[in-house]
């Protein structure tokens, strides 16, 4: 399927606003040039309850948004770490996508502000992620949460969190109900067909990718942790069952379509679904196409058959 006009449309638009690519300007300018983005996912529609409020990290104080569809005292709870290539967003970006997502599932969403690369390199990152999975856990009575039914999610690099945090929850007994992993930046190898065939012109580029990477590993030192690259973990037994996300037009498809094929290998239940037609990003802008109200439905109803 070729791109969807209204994808097409808004590539021609970002193209023609003429902002800096992500190696070209200090990171601060990239960071404010993403302040627009809550546009992108449209309106945020009303939950029972969000929440805004820190909670402790391993080096800092974390800011957390929790949004509660329901008054239910024992609801499924998604940790959400979200994209930005370890270094850019905010929670305000996911603010339309993750009420959404809690309406739809009946699930609690506890989302975090990890801190960011190239000033927190993995493992800081990582490591707040992991810790917000524990104090979920270790709090789910006050967050009126079923530690029985918590499952942990992301996208891009969010998606490449969860898929750490679901391997170390994995090697330290934690118990996790589900992963939800949408387009996932799992390998650090940029020689796959689609990090070559969609390497430019689909918003996130190859190099971009290879920057991001940089900027978070900074070295090849940790390039055989499968904390940072989950697809090098040495097995994949005992996982969380995973929902992942791709999209046509993503450098990342073959990340995402791997790292399914590695899980169901090694016998972890996977549900799979790409999306024509899409890039990149697609899932949290509600306003730039009705796919990604879609996908996160596809995702809501998922997270409901393992948590019911």
């Amino acid at each position: 399927m070729s791109l969807a006009p209204e994808i097409k449309a808004f590539l021609e638009a970002g193209a023609a606003a003429g902002l800096p690519q992500v190696w070209e300007a200090p990171v601060e300018v990239i960071r404010k040039n993403t302040q627009a983005r809550p546009a992108l996912a449209g309106p945020v529609e009303a939950v029972h309850e969000m929440i805004n409020q820190y909670i402790p990290g391993p080096t800092a104080d974390l800011p957390i948004r929790i949004y509660r569809p329901t008054v239910a005292t024992n609801a499924p709870a998604i940790v959400y770490f979200h994209g930005g290539g370890w270094v850019l967003n905010f929670l305000d970006i996911y603010d339309a996508s993750l009420a959404r997502l809690a309406n739809q599932s009946g699930a609690t969403i506890i989302s975090v502000n990890y801190q960011k690369a190239p000033e927190h390199p993995f493992p800081i990152p990582f490591d707040d992620c992991y810790a917000t999975l524990l104090w979920v856990i270790a709090n789910a009575g006050n967050l009126g949460i079923d530690k029985n039914r918590i499952g942990v999610a992301g996208d891009s690099a969010g998606a490449n969190l969860a898929s750490g945090v679901a391997i170390k929850a994995r090697d330290n007994s934690v118990a996790l109900a589900f992963q939800v992993l949408i387009y996932p930046c799992n390998d650090r190898n940029f020689e796959t067909n689609s990090y070559k065939e969609n390497a430019t012109g689909y918003g996130l580029s190859t190099q971009a990718m290879q920057w991001f990477w940089h900027q978070y590993l900074q070295g090849a030192s940790h390039d055989e942790n499968a904390y940072a690259i989950p697809m090098r973990a040495t097995s994949f037994k005992g996982l969380a069952p995973a929902i992942i996300i791709t999209a046509q037009y993503d450098p990342l498809l073959d990340d995402g379509e791997k790292y399914a094929e590695l899980l169901q290998g090694d016998g972890v239940p996977v549900i799979y679904k790409s999306y024509e037609g899409m890039i990149h990003g697609f899932f949290s802008n509600m306003a730039i196409t009705p796919t990604a109200q879609e996908a996160i439905d596809f995702v809501a109803s998922e997270v409901k058959k393992i948590t019911q």
